[in-house]
């Protein structure tokens, strides 16, 4: 009986989770310059530069860009893989494209 718990443990919360976290890690692996990106803390921003652990992003618009430095395990999410349009093109295409 408790066999069959652990295996059911395993099936439902450890192996689901060891997916998350290969998958996690095979894209921050693939991350490239010009990719735009969302860390777990929020920041938004497109890759600048790598280094051998980090990742600089450049964040804002137009005169006000900054260059934030980040751990690749900071990265939470990848937005748009080398996206060249700016946000505000990017606004009015959807806005297009839903009329």
């Amino acid at each position: 009986m408790m066999a069959l718990v652990l295996v059911v443990f395993y099936f439902i919360l450890i192996r689901p989770q060891k997916k998350k976290e290969k998958a996690l890690k095979d894209m921050i692996s693939s991350l490239k310059i010009g990719d735009e990106v969302a860390s777990i803390g929020g920041i938004h921003g497109k890759i600048s530069r790598i280094k051998d652990n980090l990742f600089v992003l450049e964040t804002g618009i137009g005169t006000t860009k900054s260059y934030v430095t980040l751990e690749k395990s900071a990265i939470a999410r990848l937005i748009a893989e080398g996206s060249s349009q700016s946000p505000s093109d990017a606004d009015d295409s959807e806005k297009e494209s839903a009329d």
